[in-house]
């Protein structure tokens, strides 16, 4: 394992964190704890700690994850463990209540190392956590008494809302959406590397394309590295991200991307290789200039007809013709209008010739305007169907 500073905080974080949404009984507190699961997550711990990967990070939000971490710490040193909980800006989860108190309580320890405002997605999410007596202000009080040593915040929202969240200066560090795929957030990155902050990246396995079962496409164009691999080190190889994270439902989930930390150095140029390569298979779908300029003049999903989120269901396209992600684009597409603001916007509803010419007002800016159209009804054709079972929000 390799470590890097993490921001401010000072801290030595692994490069690969230990995520707790996948190790819960249930994501409702309240059914209880299986021996079971519990067992599984000390396997789980000790195998982390055998890797090097000392990081173990949960939220308040992942059902009894917090609960079945609290009953396994205590047979670990907590000296060498880096522990991180996160709280919604509300305070409350499922209509109870959210504190970092709550989370002390069932992780059983009297501080935490890192403590993120969850989830902060929109601009009214924002104003409502740093509010005065907010989640914020609360958790500033805990870390000059020591309860807390750094304070993040984790988001999926636009990249101007997490400009805004990083210029305050507040935060010691962000967990945000990065890999591959989706590098929209890359100006994200520098800025909080300008404020010395910590960057952790979330989900790069699940939402970066769910890299554990790859299309053969996608495997044959990262060869000799697997998806996984290629993706890990495409993220590390910048020394302004600090860790990302994986989530174990068993131990030998985290053994590919030990195996990725600990080639990193040698396989640098092999990855650019590979990302030459991915990038002409995305400039084949329609052509180089489609490739750039896709969302050049775009609405966002508030200011198009039916909330259509066009930006997300272009990404998405685009990856199905390039890479064959069918399965992965399948199950993003069909989150839109169900996973609220963690995945906001709608696909499009099936009666796109009825509102067809609203939306080409909407598209009037856009140069891509007649294909942008022709996509919208294959996209949806392809990929509307059932939502799946999620892994978790965040």
């Amino acid at each position: 394992m390799k470590y890097r500073r993490f921001g401010r905080t000072e801290i030595e974080m692994p490069l690969v964190s230990v995520g707790g949404m996948r190790f819960q009984t249930s994501w409702e507190r309240e059914d209880g704890v299986d021996p079971n699961s519990v067992s599984n997550l000390d396997r789980i711990m000790a195998h982390a700690l055998e890797l090097g990967m000392n990081h173990f990070e949960t939220a308040h939000g992942y059902g009894t994850s917090e609960e079945e971490l609290g009953r396994v710490l205590p047979n670990y040193d907590r000296s060498r463990l880096i522990l991180q909980s996160k709280g919604e800006p509300s305070g409350k989860v499922n209509g109870g209540a959210c504190t970092i108190e709550t989370s002390l309580r069932a992780l059983k320890v009297d501080y935490l190392d890192l403590f993120a405002v969850h989830g902060v997605n929109t601009d009214a999410m924002a104003d409502q956590a740093l509010r005065k007596d907010g989640l914020v202000d609360k958790v500033l009080t805990l870390k000059e008494r020591g309860v807390v040593r750094g304070l993040g915040f984790s988001t999926h929202g636009p990249p101007e809302t997490i400009l805004r969240l990083i210029r305050t200066g507040v935060f010691d560090y962000v967990n945000l959406w990065y890999s591959y795929i989706n590098q929209s957030n890359w100006p994200a990155i520098v800025e909080a590397r300008k404020q010395d902050m910590g960057v952790f990246i979330i989900s790069p396995n699940d939402k970066g394309g769910q890299l554990y079962r790859p299309s053969q496409r996608l495997r044959t164009l990262t060869a000799p590295l697997s998806p996984m691999t290629f993706n890990d080190i495409f993220i590390l190889r910048h020394p302004e991200i600090h860790t990302i994270s994986c989530g174990a439902s068993r131990p030998e989930d985290l053994d590919e991307h030990q195996q990725a930390v600990a080639r990193l150095d040698t396989l640098r140029e092999t990855v650019t290789v590979i990302s030459a390569r991915m990038e002409e298979a995305l400039a084949g779908v329609d052509g180089s200039a489609w490739k750039e300029n896709f969302a050049q003049g775009l609405p966002s999903w508030q200011e198009t007809p039916g909330q259509v989120n066009l930006p997300v269901i272009l990404w998405l396209w685009n990856l199905v013709q390039a890479f064959d992600m069918v399965d992965y684009a399948r199950f993003r597409y069909n989150l839109l209008g169900e996973a609220s603001h963690w995945f906001p916007g709608n696909k499009v509803d099936g009666a796109l010739p009825h509102s067809e010419g609203p939306l080409r007002e909407a598209l009037a800016r856009s140069p891509y305007c007649d294909r942008i159209i022709d996509v919208l009804y294959q996209a949806h054709a392809l990929l509307d169907g059932p939502v799946g079972a999620r892994l978790g929000s965040d």
